[in-house]
């Protein structure tokens, strides 16, 4: 292959859909990957070895604001952390596009609408094979052009029973979106696909749609095992170079389009990193808002049970409801979104609470396993820099009283439910939910860092399309939203986009 008309530095939810989108053009793709491809082993259904011994966690410490040293919960690999997602393919609501007031302050809105995405969430739901719900079942589910392109996956018995409980104490249980092929995924094994890594090609992730779809085109290039370290601008402003190291040799490379989709945390770094005498603060970074306004959801584990019932569902994650998603906190404020997790076990969950391992199976065989999702609001002083080389993640949680208050309106509806045990735990930050927003859009130069169609606004030929460019966290799983974007992206590269 002669020289790359495009380099794509990620191969995550955000790369492989950029990829997918630009391969039928005939240009020519390289796309840079750090890790390698997942490669079925029995580790990949093996709860001790995922949740307690954490197999696939990155050999890598990040430092949080005080200068403690933790774990990230991010991978490294051939799709990214879509190898590990739960499937969930939900659009954000219409009304996530506007100023929201929450409890905890005011969402900003976005330089765009939902009209503007919506074709977009069409074509990437039928990128990623979305099986979802009829329309209507969910009242705050916006409108759709078209239907999805397959029937919602069923639920399993104990979750049929559940839906007909919360439809009786008054809430609207809808079809979870996901891109999962549920024969596929249970054919390699009876387990969830919640936080399992997909090798079987169950799962409907980055690798198995977006990069395989690139990769069927012999225009498209991946390079595995290849980080990229820094990115070069010349004296115009453009992205000139991409400098990449494999072992103890540097190499740099060169396109007329650069795509950065490496995940919120790592563009930032890679932005932080590549400052030069024109650009003392990194780059895309004339703003000073690269690394700032870090989102992480605010989440927790909630438990149900009934003492007399048992639970055994293999997969359990069918089911959502958005009751409070627009309302039910005080004065109405909004507290976010309710799904199942995939269905908790013993070993997970004696991996992650203080139980003996006899009340952990007594629990999980007995429980139903939920979700709860509330926003997290962007400021300016959450963010992620670079000390000594080494990533600080200072992460300042914002809305905590948004989702107190959607635990507790979820315990409540729960015992009236039939469930008169309910158990909670936060997720910490070593669990990645859904980092997003250090590379947030805008139409102001000033204040933001990529323009509304994903471009730099300081590099015509730089192009963001991962989960750092989200203006709001929302409180609904973000990948979607990154395929829909990144697909609009494409689309505005492919009609001329990157000015010579």
């Amino acid at each position: 292959m002669s020289r790359p008309d495009v380099i794509i530095v990620g191969s995550g939810l955000g790369g492989a859909t950029m990829a997918a989108s630009l391969a039928p053009s005939g240009r020519n793709i390289l796309i840079f990957e750090r890790g390698e491809r997942l490669t079925p082993s029995p580790r990949d259904r093996d709860e001790t070895a995922i949740f307690r011994d954490g197999v696939f966690r990155p050999d890598e410490w990040w430092a949080d604001g005080s200068g403690a040293l933790f774990n990230p919960g991010n991978y490294y690999c051939v799709g990214g952390n879509s190898k590990f997602f739960g499937g969930v393919m939900l659009r954000y609501r219409a009304e996530d596009f506007t100023p929201i007031r929450h409890i905890g302050g005011t969402t900003p809105g976005w330089p765009i609408g939902y009209d503007d995405l919506e074709p977009w969430y069409t074509q990437a739901e039928a990128l990623y094979q979305v099986r979802g719900g009829p329309p209507g079942e969910d009242p705050t589910e916006p409108r759709h052009s078209g239907p999805y392109p397959f029937p919602p996956v069923p639920d399993e018995p104990v979750i049929a029973d559940l839906r007909r409980r919360l439809a009786g104490v008054g809430l609207h249980p809808a079809a979870l979106p996901l891109g999962v092929d549920p024969g596929r995924w249970l054919a390699g094994g009876q387990t969830p696909w919640d936080a399992f890594p997909g090798t079987c090609g169950g799962k409907m992730d980055a690798e198995t749609v977006g990069i395989a779809k690139a990769l069927s085109y012999p225009n498209v290039r991946l390079k595995t095992g290849t980080p990229v370290i820094r990115l070069h601008a010349d004296e115009t402003g453009r992205i000139s170079k991409v400098e990449t190291r494999t072992g103890p040799r540097n190499r740099t490379f060169s396109a007329p389009v650069v795509v950065l989709a490496a995940g919120a945390v790592q563009t930032a770094a890679l932005l932080l990193r590549s400052a030069n005498a024109d650009h003392p603060a990194g780059l895309a970074n004339a703003s000073g808002q690269v690394g700032r306004n870090f989102m992480c959801h605010n989440t927790s584990a909630v438990l149900a049970l009934h003492p007399l019932r048992r639970n055994p569902s293999v997969y359990q994650k069918t089911l959502m409801f958005n009751d409070f998603y627009l309302g039910g906190g005080p004065g109405g404020a909004p507290l976010g979104n309710v799904q199942l997790l995939g269905k908790i076990s013993g070993p997970i969950l004696s991996a992650n609470a203080p139980f003996p391992a006899p009340v952990a199976r007594w629990v999980a065989h007995r429980s139903v396993d939920f979700y709860a999702m509330s926003e997290d609001l962007p400021t300016p002083e959450s963010r992620v820099t670079i000390k000594d080389g080494q990533i600080v993640l200072d992460w300042k949680r914002s809305n905590q009283k948004t989702h107190r208050a959607l635990v507790a309106r979820l315990r409540q509806v729960l015992r009236r439910a039939g469930f008169p045990i309910v158990l909670s735990k936060r997720f910490d930050r070593r669990t990645p939910s859904h980092q997003c927003g250090t590379a947030r859009m805008g139409h102001d130069a000033r204040t933001s860092v990529v323009d509304t169609f994903c471009r730099s606004h300081d590099h015509p030929n730089l192009f963001i399309t991962d989960a750092s460019v989200l203006p709001t966290s929302a409180a609904v799983n973000p990948a979607l939203t990154i395929a829909a974007l990144s697909l609009r992206a494409g689309n505005r590269i492919l009609q001329g986009g990157v000015p010579e």
